[in-house]
């Protein structure tokens, strides 16, 4: 069959001019002169690697090919007579799906119009079809790559379509390029994409044959001599049904190496000419990769939709990634293209998009829409709405892959390859180059930065992050996931929602990644961009991170509250973003980069099992406060500082008693959250678990007055006063261990405290009385004695006071003085006030009722009353009453021997609690009246002085 072939092909030469004037005339050449195997020896040197010269060579004498008006009836030919009877036989089509598929259903269609061309091209790479009868069809193929004529079916179909749109009538382009192929597809695609009429004829045409330009590659002749070199290196073998293209594809983004500039552009020059982002039936590899996927995910596109979603299996996935990252021009997104041409005209100066990119640079027209697609009402000249849809879905895709972003690619390949080398996943590579932010060269980090902070506007475009928060989404944030406009609600929802039962592991570290990104630049969280900008400018400029703008703005606040200024610095708007940011920092130590490397050794030592979420952390360095490192417990006592001025800031607290919030301090301020629920603590209504947190916060308060900011407030000019001695000694960041506090307790046992703070301190000792945990002088000197003595008691934990009525039965058995002293000043605080002095109150309770009702508590005085009871022989009190308050005459008498009064103040306290008082009084003022008495009567005892001796 060669050997016939290359006699006829002299034949053929030798008689061009003769066959030529054959076909102008119509007329029918002999069945034995077979003009198409010296097409088909064309066509072997390129199967052998060849340079392709011999394909255009046989293009160029498809002209001399017959055409008919009944179609070239193949089947006369030898090399497919075989093939054809196989795949497309005219008498058996009722048991043939393909003649079914090639014939249109009718037993009576013949062959013609290029129906049997059709089914055969169909079936082309079949296991089935010769090889004889493939290098046929190539070759038929190659003939109308480079002349549309050379197919009776396109040509017919078009010809109406080509003469209304003037796709033949270019002047400026030679007359070959007319009829190429690939012009005549370019020329109805834009027709089409502008929303012009063509033909239901025409397209299906159409479509038939930019199927057959995907299908083999060696029909495009600049890919065949451009690309040869990466087809023979990384794609050989891979020659049917698009697989060849689609490695060539590969390469092109950069996964086998790098590609050659000339055979890039004929790889985008075919994708244009094909337009498989148009319909992805067009692409066959596609089509069969993804078609599990169009079945059920995508079952509700019609055919001839693109699929622009690729939520599939990885083989399905990976083949659109192909095309989307060949089609860098963003012309060959037929959608975008479609739905954007409008704006580009208007906005970015584009008459005619795909007539003018080639005067533009790569990706400018979509650069420009771009940056108009997030542009606010105020700042004029947005997209239209299904626009901006289409170049977001554009903006999602580049997230899943660097390749995706031709200049994030460019601009980090050195980046990506120093830091992320091992970050092969989707999506890992991105992610990785904002983990490694602030090493990244400077242009690197601008695109990176760029693209951050769209994503925070936007937080669709992190495809992944969404897939895999579907369920919270559905749930928490269908509201705003349903916005077209996402303006940073969707990641605040996902955030406050981070800890929900339908948070999974994936969405819940996305989150978390996205918020810790977001600490390296203030401009990466959009609504706190957009709320404090100008304040930021104005009140901290030159700061970058958020966390630093978020400590600057606070601060600012805090300190025009503490000032009652009438008019603060930072504005409302703003004001209200930044509680939500400092909400959101207080769930996660990671989210303060200061307090997070300050404590990673005691993090590593004590909190290794805990997880950073829901404030865990930094729970467990509370907990551990007195073990921490110098530095991390200075900054530990700092936020806890914070959080007891602020107390919705204490993640923990406000997690663990949400509900006993909405319960007892719905009408509470923010700020006066801690002292509600401290007030309905013993409320039968109260949760166990928030009970337990009340009472943690309570005990951190008590180590120091700083963290009370109530007592601070109300002891303001005592403390400086009678405990300064205390204060000198102080430091900023570390407790005092509770002994500002002890000092003010003991001057409210000598009734010398302000009414607001004896209120405050009053409140204290009730507390501490039932809870020596909340006595850190207490706890501290008298540790052992607890242990031995006490071990039952403080195992129960019942707060009751069990503990302190344990030490104080045992005061005889205290050995150590400095515990001696505190239990001495627990009975002695207690003789000021019976409410500090939990035990005997319950005792006496009936008995404050019946005989102390008419007088004021405080400063003693029921006490005093119940102590007159006691003497008085016509009042009966409660047995128990009776029992308690003679323990506590007796352990006061001991207190008196063993402490006796340090000052006047002490005495006189001694003498007014003392059964004895009227003797004591009787006796002083006895002594008073002798005196006073002796001197009247007795006259002066030193000598009388002259006035001259004054005077002088």
């Amino acid at each position: 069959m060669a050997a016939c072939g290359r006699v006829q092909l002299l034949l053929l030469l030798l008689t061009a001019q003769c066959c030529f004037v054959l076909l102008v005339a119509g007329l029918r050449p002999p069945a034995s002169v077979n003009l198409h195997p010296p097409l088909i020896a064309i066509n072997r040197p390129l199967k052998a690697g060849a340079a392709p010269n011999g394909g255009n060579a046989g293009a160029a004498s498809s002209v001399s090919q017959p055409r008919r008006s009944g179609g070239w009836k193949l089947a006369e030919e030898e090399a497919c007579r075989e093939d054809l009877s196989r795949h497309c036989p005219k008498h058996t089509w009722n048991n043939n799906l393909a003649v079914l598929e090639c014939l249109q259903d009718t037993k009576e269609t013949q062959a013609g119009e290029g129906r049997v061309y059709k089914c055969l091209f169909n079936h082309k790479f079949e296991e089935a079809m010769s090889e004889k009868c493939r290098d046929a069809l190539t070759t038929r193929q190659k003939l109308i790559a480079q002349d549309y004529k050379v197919s009776y079916s396109l040509a017919k179909s078009c010809k109406a379509d080509l003469r209304k749109y003037r796709c033949n009538l270019d002047t400026n382009l030679p007359r070959a390029r007319e009829a190429r192929l690939s012009y005549l597809l370019l020329c109805l695609e834009s027709a089409v994409h502008r929303g012009r009429m063509v033909s239901g004829e025409c397209q299906g045409e159409m479509l038939d044959y930019r199927r057959m330009l995907m299908e083999d590659f060696s029909l495009s002749p600049e890919i065949v001599l451009h690309c040869r070199g990466e087809i023979e290196a990384h794609c050989s073998g891979l020659h049917r049904k698009g697989r060849t293209l689609h490695c060539l594809m590969r390469v092109g983004r950069g996964d086998k190496g790098p590609i050659d500039n000339l055979c890039q552009n004929a790889l985008q020059a075919l994708i244009q000419s094909a337009d498989p982002g148009a319909d992805y039936r067009i692409d066959r590899a596609l089509n069969e990769a993804c078609e599990s996927v169009i079945q059920t995910a995508c079952k509700h596109i019609r055919n001839g939709d693109p699929i622009t979603d690729a939520s599939s299996t990885l083989s399905c996935s990976e083949t659109p990634a192909d095309l989307t990252i060949n089609c860098v021009p963003h012309r060959l997104d037929p959608v975008l293209y479609r739905k954007c041409q409008n704006d580009a005209s208007r906005l970015c100066h584009t008459h005619g998009w795909n007539e003018t990119s080639e005067l533009m640079p790569p990706g400018a027209v979509f650069s420009c829409l771009y940056r108009h697609a997030y542009r606010t009402e105020e700042q004029g000249r947005r997209l239209t709405r299904d626009c901006k849809v289409e170049v977001q879905r554009i903006l999602h895709q580049r997230a899943l892959d660097v390749k995706l972003d031709p200049e994030l690619q460019k601009r980090c390949m050195t980046d990506l390859g120093k830091w992320c080398s091992e970050k092969t996943e989707t999506g890992q590579e991105l992610e990785c180059l904002q983990d490694h932010l602030e090493d990244l060269v400077s242009d690197c980090r601008d695109v990176v930065g760029n693209l951050t902070e769209l994503e925070s506007e936007d937080i669709q475009i992190e495809a992944l992050l969404i897939r895999a928060c579907e369920p919270v989404i559905q749930s928490h944030c269908h509201d705003v996931a349903d916005n077209q406009i996402d303006t940073g609600d969707l990641m605040e929802c996902l955030v406050q929602n981070k800890h929900q039962k339908e948070m999974n592991d994936k969405c819940a570290v996305g989150v978390t990644h996205f918020q810790l990104i977001q600490m390296k630049d203030f401009r990466f969280s959009y609504k706190f961009k957009m709320a404090c900008k100008e304040d930021v400018l104005k009140l901290c400029p030159n700061i970058k991170k958020k966390v630093d703008v978020v400590i600057c703005l606070s601060t600012t606040v805090r300190n025009d509250t503490l000032q009652d200024v009438k008019e603060q610095r930072v504005s409302l708007k703003c004001r209200r973003q930044l509680r939500v940011e400092e909400l959101e920092m207080s769930e996660d130590i990671r989210l303060e980069p200061e307090l997070h490397d300050s404590c990673k050794k005691d993090i590593n030592r004590f909190c290794s099992a805990v997880s950073f979420g829901n404030a865990q952390v930094i729970e467990c360095l509370k907990e551990n406060k007195q073990h921490l490192t110098h530095t991390c417990h200075q900054k530990v006592f700092k936020l806890q500082e914070t959080e007891m001025m602020d107390p919705e800031l204490d993640y923990q607290l406000m997690r663990v008693c949400k509900q006993m919030i909405k319960r007892f301090c719905a009408e509470s301020d923010a700020k006066n959250m801690l002292h509600c629920l401290k007030q309905n603590k013993n409320s039968e209504l109260m949760d166990p678990k928030c009970k337990q947190m009340i009472t943690k916060r309570q005990i951190t308060q008590s180590t120091d007055y700083r963290l009370n900011p109530v007592l601070r407030k109300a002891c303001k000019a005592d403390i400086p006063k009678f405990c300064q001695n205390i204060l000198n000694k102080a430091s900023d960041d570390n407790e005092l261990e509770g002994e500002v506090i002890s000092c003010l307790k003991l001057k409210y046992a000598d009734q010398r405290l302000s009414t607001d703070c004896e209120d405050q301190i009053r409140v204290i000792l009730q507390e501490s009385a039932l809870d020596y945990r909340l006595d850190p002088q207490l706890q501290l000197h008298c540790k052992d004695e607890i242990t031995h003595l006490c071990a039952e008691e403080a195992a129960a934990q019942e707060q009751t006071g069990q503990v302190e009525e344990c030490l104080k039965n045992n005061l005889l058995k205290l050995k150590q003085e400095a515990c001696k002293k505190e239990v001495l000043n627990m009975l002695k605080e207690s003789k000021a006030d019976i409410f500090v002095d939990p035990v005997l109150h319950t005792a006496c309770a009936l008995d404050l009722k019946h005989h102390c009702a008419a007088i004021t508590p405080g400063r003693g005085r029921q006490m005093s009353c119940l102590m007159e009871a006691l003497q008085d022989k016509r009042v009966r009190l409660q047995p128990e009453c009776k029992k308690r308050l003679q323990d506590r005459i007796d352990m006061w008498s001991y207190a008196a021997k063993v402490a006796p009064a340090e000052g006047f103040s002490d005495l006189a306290v001694q003498v007014m609690t003392s059964p004895s008082k009227n003797y004591i009084l009787f006796m002083i003022v006895l002594a008073i009246c002798t005196l006073f008495l002796v001197g009247l009567l007795c006259g002066r005892i030193t000598k009388r002085v002259t006035r001259e001796l004054k005077d002088r």
